[in-house]
């Protein structure tokens, strides 16, 4: 087919009106100037600029309509066209015909779609369109420098031709090509001159883009050896403007004018201009904001089109904007509702109006990635049931979150205006006025008696932030004299506000979503300001401070989509505990993915003088290795920033495995910006008595999470089987222990003829005792277990209130190293000689205990014996033992017993709290 045939569209020229017949125009005001007039002769659409008349800065634009197309004559109401499944459509955006490799690609495309028939609508090229907006606004501000923009426009289409195409059918585009913009340039200097542009003008003069990527492609198809048409759609889709900058489709004329133009270019390929029509008129007009997907979608629903699939640069819909949540997934399908949500929302899908067109006929949209076509992208459709191939119910009843930035709240204050009749009205009226757009809208109805006497908000809406003070200043002045007069207390401005709307049409049939979103944003820290929930049940909405935007996002994200329970960890003393821990975290977190959904994530690991961050996650297998080669000077509040802020995990642990005070004065900061603890250091709960129970009053009252069980028995359940007596009503008597691994170690070894500072060398050499031994002998590390279970018990004890024996001779206090201290300590060895003496002598065994008299609310560290029958006796190794006395476990205790020192069992206990955590934030039991 000769290119020069595919359009046969009439074309139009720029003259004085006062020659040509008035059934084709009339006037009501005097000609000077121009008018778009028919011009017979053409083979394509071309304007042609006549100028007649002096006056060119009064200027006006005319529409032609022809009076003898009023009906459509009989041949053309007989032709067939078409329509069904045989049909695809295909929308490629500016992106996908960028330049001429990718115009050539989408050729290829189009040429392997085995459809029996498609229709293409295509964009212009990528930036074409802005850059002719920007021809006709240098025009209008009278700047020359147009003219070399027009000149980068020509150049732009002139030099992928020459890539694509060659003899006639370059030369016939080219010809046309200078013809158009010969004719701009004319069109552009009027406009230059008048300093002023219709909107009618403008639509035409932008319109080329379309024009001229949808030739080149068709031409380049052709080439391809497949027999292809071009439709310039101002010839087929007729559109009505509205008042709201859009445009309503008058789909009875268009389809009478496709079945128009079908008969005269009948073809099974055709490429379509995406983005421009007319006006019933026939005044070139376009489609608005993402016009080309518009396009498409009429196209689909004129032809009762099999798909429409709309070709773009993502491999489809994401669940969130990755931007903002690196671990997006793509949504395999949407249902029309679900897509119209989310645009409405802010997301990246599609305008809100290229679906209408589609759902009448249940035709799918498909979005699709161009430069990865192995993706099958998103499809958009009328919705399934939610069953998989074998039969599991899959899908999740959220299936996207979208957010609008930039608002702003307006609460309307008041009761005396509860239950009058037109308040909504006039509140929103004054905000039409005005011009602003309502994003969102929560009202409470206020009819009933106790509502008016306790709640005065009466409306609250969000609106962009750069309308809000017109909206203020509207509503007072509608409300002043309700505001004088008391009835309206107050219009209140909540500025830096933000939108977050969980979408999916399951939502409404499935228990318990509207629970979990909220308990998502609780765990997150994340405050709510207004709650909107339509009955259609699509959408949730909520407004949050525009600084939590992004981290409220990512919490119920990943509530909804990651694994059951994502934690983002930072370790803190990456010595023999932490690095313990490290490595058992290394070895189970595939396990605890893939079986049980916990998703446990180490952002960043620090020491006293070097951290290694990371923003997705440290490969524990080799963090020592990454910790030495790319390690960097330690701060902890950088290092707290990176674990907690920048990365797309809302759930934030902090495991301290130091003994460092100053590290643990920071627990209360922590827990109150919502990072959860977990720890072995006892410091801060055996610290000053005050600091203790401000920490603890914040952990209840907040919902961030503080595990300790490893600060008194390592790895036993000491902590938590307190917790529960105390929680399950039972009343605590006495406790009474062994909770020092080392000094249990030392006196179940302490036997026969051993010397005590022999066993002592043999504990230190074995691993179990502090680096100084003096700081297990002195027996403060005991009286901290014990005035921490004194405190979880109810008393209200210092440190310094528990006397300890300590077993370290005074003259060695002060020695001023270990191997001093251990060459000394046999001088010292015959005082607990003669106590073992003693103490066997009567069938006993010596072992050094705490005690905690709840009833007496006292606590001591001392060196007791106790009969060889005693379950204290029969300890081994390094094994702790805790007794428990309560009005339960009165006549027999409830013991817990196990090892309670080392390295392994110590860091097995911290893990378990993060297992706790785990579990407290949702994962399964």
């Amino acid at each position: 087919m000769a290119f020069a045939s595919s359009i046969s569209s009439p074309s139009y020229s720029l003259t004085n009106l006062s020659s040509k017949p008035s059934k084709v125009l009339t006037s009501a005001r005097k000609i000077h100037s121009f008018a778009l007039v028919p011009r017979p002769s053409g083979p394509r659409v071309g304007y042609a600029l006549q100028l007649q008349g002096m006056d060119l800065l009064n200027f006006n634009l005319f529409a032609s309509v022809a009076s003898a197309d009023a009906l459509l004559d009989e041949a053309v109401e007989k032709a067939q066209l078409p329509k069904g499944d045989g049909w695809s459509i295909h929308k490629f955006g500016g992106t996908c015909v960028g330049n001429s490799e990718r115009i050539q690609n989408v050729a290829n495309i189009i040429v392997k779609d085995e459809s029996e028939r498609k229709l293409v609508v295509v964009s212009a090229m990528s930036k074409v369109t802005d850059m002719m907006y920007d021809l006709i606004h240098k025009a209008q501000s009278r700047d020359d420098s147009y003219v070399i923009a027009l000149d980068a426009v020509l150049e732009k289409h002139k030099s992928t031709a020459v890539d694509l195409l060659e003899g006639d059918d370059l030369s016939n585009f080219l010809d046309r090509l200078h013809q158009d913009i010969n004719n701009l340039k004319a069109m552009l200097r009027a406009i230059y001159i008048a300093g002023h542009a219709t909107e009618s003008f403008s639509d035409f003069v932008v319109g080329h883009g379309e024009l001229w990527s949808a030739e080149l492609l068709s031409a380049v198809v052709r080439k391809s050896g497949l027999e292809c048409n071009c439709m310039d759609t101002r010839d087929v889709l007729v559109v009505n403007p509205t008042s709201s900058n859009q445009v309503d489709p008058d789909y009875l004329e268009s389809g009478r004018r496709l079945v128009k133009w079908y008969s005269q270019n009948s073809c099974d390929t055709i490429v379509a201009t995406g983005f421009i029509a007319s006006t019933p008129q026939d005044i070139p007009t376009t489609l608005k904001r993402d016009g080309s997907d518009f396009s498409a979608a009429i196209m689909g629903a004129l032809f009762r089109a099999r798909q429409v699939t709309i070709w773009t640069d993502v491999d489809g819909v994401y669940s969130a904007d990755p931007r903002k949540v690196s671990e997006a997934v793509i949504l395999k399908k949407l249902s029309y509702q679900e897509a119209w949500e989310m645009s409405y929302f802010g997301a990246n899908v599609l305008h809100p109006r290229t679906i209408i067109p589609v759902m009448k006929y249940d035709i799918p949209i498909v979005i699709r990635n161009i430069f990865n076509l192995s993706a099958p992208g998103t499809m958009i459709c009328r919705p399934a049931g939610l069953e998989s191939e074998d039969g599991e119910r899959v899908e999740s009843p959220v299936k996207g979150f979208a957010t609008i930035d930039n608002l702003a709240l307006v609460n309307v204050e008041g009761t005396g205006m509860a239950g009058v009749p037109g308040t909504a009205s006039a509140i929103f009226g004054a905000v039409k006025d005005v011009g602003a757009n309502v994003i969102m809208i929560s009202q409470r109805n206020l009819t009933d008696l106790l509502c008016r006497l306790v709640v005065s908000t009466l409306c609250v809406f969000a609106v962009p932030e750069m309308e809000v003070k017109a909206v203020a200043a509207a509503l007072e002045s509608r409300f002043r004299q309700a505001l004088d007069a008391g009835r309206l207390s107050q219009i209140a401005v909540i500025p830096n506000c933000s939108i977050l709307a969980a979408v999916g049409q399951k939502m409404a049939s499935t228990p318990g979503v509207s629970a979990t979103l909220f308990n998502a944003l609780a765990k997150a820290n994340i405050n709510v300001r207004a709650i909107a929930q339509g009955c259609s049940e699509y959408n949730i909405t909520v407004v949050v401070k525009r600084e939590d935007c992004i981290r409220a996002l990512r919490a119920v994200h990943s509530r909804f989509y990651l694994s059951r329970t994502t934690i983002a960890m930072g370790v803190i003393g990456p010595g023999l505990i932490g690095g313990t821990l490290l490595d058992q975290l290394r070895d189970q977190a595939a396990i605890l993915k893939e079986k049980f959904n916990i998703d446990l994530r180490v952002m960043g690991i620090t020491g006293a003088r070097t951290m290694l961050l990371s923003d997705a996650g440290i490969d524990l297998s080799i963090w020592r290795d990454l910790q030495k080669e790319k390690g960097e000077k330690a701060d902890l509040q950088r290092f707290v920033q990176n674990v907690h802020g920048n990365h797309f995990i809302p759930n934030t642990v902090i495991v301290d495995c130091t003994a460092d005070s100053y590290v643990a004065s920071h627990y209360h900061d922590w827990l109150r910006r919502g990072i959860h603890v977990v720890t072995p250091n006892k410091k801060a709960n055996s610290g000053p008595l005050e600091q203790y129970l401000k920490l603890r009053t914040l952990q209840r009252q907040s919902y961030t999470h503080y595990f300790y069980e490893a600060t008194v028995g390592a790895g036993l359940p000491i902590i938590s089987t307190l917790q529960g007596l105390l929680e399950t009503g039972d009343k605590i008597l006495r406790i009474e222990g062994i909770f020092s691994g080392t000094l249990s170690y030392i006196f179940n070894n302490f036997v026969e003829a051993r010397a005590f500072s022999e066993v002592v060398k043999e504990a230190k050499q074995a691993g179990y005792t502090e680096p100084d031994p003096r700081d297990d002998l002195s027996g403060t590390d005991v009286a901290r277990k014990v005035i921490i279970l004194a405190r979880e018990s109810g008393l209200k004890l210092e440190l310094s209130d528990i006397p300890v024996k300590s077993l370290v001779p005074e003259p060695l206090k002060d020695s001023s190293s270990v191997e001093e201290f251990l060459q000394q300590l046999p001088r010292y060895d015959q005082d607990l000689a003669k106590q073992r003496q003693v103490a066997e002598a009567s069938g006993e065994v010596l072992r050094y205990v705490g005690v905690v008299d709840v009833v007496k609310q006292k606590g001591t560290v001392e060196l007791r014996r106790y009969k060889k029958e005693h379950p204290f006796a029969q300890l081994s190794g390094s094994d702790n033992i805790i007794a428990f006395s309560t009005q339960r476990y009165e006549k027999q205790p409830l013991i817990v017993r196990g090892p309670g020192a080392g390295a392994e069992v110590t860091a097995g206990g911290v893990f378990c709290d993060i297992l706790r955590l785990a579990s407290y934030l949702g994962a399964p039991s």
